[in-house]
């Protein structure tokens, strides 16, 4: 297996991705040890930081071939997503800038059924500007918010196998629907639109 080297450049974090991520598997180590060791420029990333008032924004960065999407989140202050499912990809998100929340949940057992109950909160994790969080769906569900109401928030997200579909969470109920995932806004290198539905 070849060596990992530390991506000195968001162009090289994207090689390497490329690289790391062409097969059929990805190896969640490697892939976050490549996330974390970049140490993001705002400069490098500047041409994708767009902020929205209303909602936090996701500007596609690269498409990785289809093996992949990165994408740079941008949270305005006590901005979040809905909790939800990754339909079965790898999730990796790099903060950049700030700090978020990240809020795990149990999966809901009411699928197909009217029955409400209450999403168990599993653990609750603040992430630091240069920390690298991972989950999949055995892991469980996902809310990201930016906590802090003095301060914004840049993340750095892969997610692996791309998908543009998934299931969103009532936290008190554990309703589920389903919908589509897209972009927002535009940018130079980036492709973004407006999401339909939160998710991260």
């Amino acid at each position: 297996m070849e060596p990992l080297v530390a991506p000195k450049t968001l162009d090289e974090l994207i090689s390497s991705l490329h690289r790391e991520l062409a097969g059929d598997e990805a190896d969640v180590k490697r892939v976050k040890w490549l996330m974390e060791s970049y140490e993001a420029v705002p400069s490098e990333y500047a041409q994708f930081v767009k902020w929205d008032p209303d909602c936090y924004t996701r500007t596609l960065v690269d498409r990785g071939n289809g093996k992949f999407n990165l994408i740079v989140l941008c949270w305005s202050e006590g901005q979040g997503s809905c909790i939800h499912a990754h339909s079965d990809a790898h999730c990796f998100m790099k903060v950049m800038d700030g700090s978020l929340r990240e809020s795990v949940f149990g999966w809901p057992n009411t699928e197909g059924s009217s029955d409400e109950k209450s999403l168990e909160l599993l653990q609750a994790t603040d992430y630091p500007k240069g920390q690298c969080a991972y989950i999949n769906d055995s892991m469980g569900v996902h809310r990201v918010e930016n906590a802090s109401q003095t301060r914004k928030a840049i993340s750095l997200h892969l997610y692996s196998p791309p998908f543009d579909m998934c299931k969103t969470f009532d936290e008190r109920t554990g309703h589920i629907r389903t919908c589509k995932i897209s972009f927002t806004g535009h940018g130079c290198a980036g492709s973004q639109e407006k999401p339909s539905c939160p998710g991260s």
